[in-house]
């Protein structure tokens, strides 16, 4: 009730982006001060500490080690893995950073983030900010080098940099993966994201086959061992080139799929950019089931887009996502939301 209070009497009224960047750094300085992320965890952290989870125990992980918690922060947040050990400390169970370009880029003009208070949603046309996977890698090499560093469950999202032509994006995310594999838990290949031109045509099965191909390899050889892959898609798909993606996972043996991206599917009075909050719920659903139904049970799925309670996040378990990870409702419902969320779920048994 407090920071929805803050929110709409002070957030609401300031510049989206200007309000984020804020945030992300706060959580920075607070999360790599020992004292503070100490107080962080006791006020809204996990607090559960299970290895068993029906995640694990419905279908084989792919991950090497248990995942601490079944909700998870998605990418776009933590865009330079600045702030990783605050967002662990806030209670998320894993922390996916990025999306990280081969190339530094500044991203599309501003404004580009804006906020639908009422129907609880973002639009961005953000363009992957960030300062290039090799300062990413760095500094996800200096996390991994302290002891609470190693700890957090890391994912890492890469996506094409804005002026690499289609022709040359296996080489382009291939440079991505050798900077940031050996750090990180599992790897993202974004090639959903809506605010890069052209980028959405790499999803044919195609034009994916290779990118998927070459950045599992160089992946494998960077980091020295097998790091899970998957491959976030949009839910804009046609049900017939989601199951294509679908057989290309399994054809490519992939830890699974990230499902889902923003959305383009919506009131262009808006303006142009991805959709993502509540409005996305039944529609990230709907494609998770579709999934689950061509995957199989084995494959993992991390099930993205309009989770702010539990029954919503108990709705995608059931779709068939095995983690889930969520953004704009920890904008709207604050920092002690994640915490909260998986301390719920683990009482019903889905949180490790």
């Amino acid at each position: 009730m407090i920071y929805r209070a803050l929110f709409n009497l002070v957030f609401a009224k300031q510049d989206p982006e200007e309000v984020h960047v804020r945030a992300v750094k706060a959580l920075s300085m607070a999360g790599n001060c020992r004292a503070t992320a100490a107080v962080m965890r006791a006020l809204f952290g996990r607090r559960v500490e299970s290895t068993l989870t029906r995640a694990h125990l419905e279908h084989k992980s792919p991950f090497a080690r248990p995942v601490p918690g079944i909700l998870g922060l998605a990418a776009g947040m933590d865009k330079d893995a600045t702030a990783v050990l605050g967002m662990d400390a806030l209670g998320f169970g894993f922390v996916e950073v990025g999306t990280f370009t081969a190339l530094a880029q500044p991203g599309n003009p501003k404004p580009r983030l804006f906020r639908l208070i009422e129907e609880r949603g973002i639009i961005n046309r953000m363009g992957f900010n960030n300062h290039g996977a090799a300062a990413a890698g760095e500094r996800l090499r200096k996390l991994r080098s302290t002891k609470a560093g190693r700890a957090v469950f890391v994912g890492a999202n890469i996506g094409k940099s804005k002026v690499t032509p289609l022709e040359d994006a296996v080489a382009d995310y291939v440079t991505s993966a050798r900077h940031v594999a050996r750090w990180a838990d599992y790897l993202v290949v974004n090639v959903s994201s809506p605010n890069t031109p052209g980028l959405r045509d790499l999803q044919n099965v195609e034009s994916l086959r290779p990118i998927l191909a070459a950045v599992q390899q160089a992946a494998d050889v960077a980091a020295g061992r097998h790091v899970p892959l998957f491959v976030k898609i949009a839910p804009d798909l046609a049900p017939e080139d989601l199951e294509a993606v679908a057989q290309l996972v399994l054809e490519l043996d992939l830890a699974g799929v990230v499902a889902t991206n923003t959305t383009i599917d919506h009131d262009q009075r808006h303006g142009a950019g991805g959709l993502s909050g509540a409005p996305l719920t039944e529609k990230s659903l709907a494609v998770v089931r579709s999934l689950r139904a061509a995957l199989g049970p084995d494959k993992t799925i991390i099930g993205v887009g309009g989770i702010s309670t539990v029954a919503q996040a108990e709705r995608m378990l059931e779709a068939g996502a095995n983690y889930l990870q969520a953004y704009s409702a920890f904008i709207y419902e604050g920092p002690a939301w994640p915490g909260r969320m998986n301390r719920a779920l683990a009482r019903l048994g889905y949180a490790g």
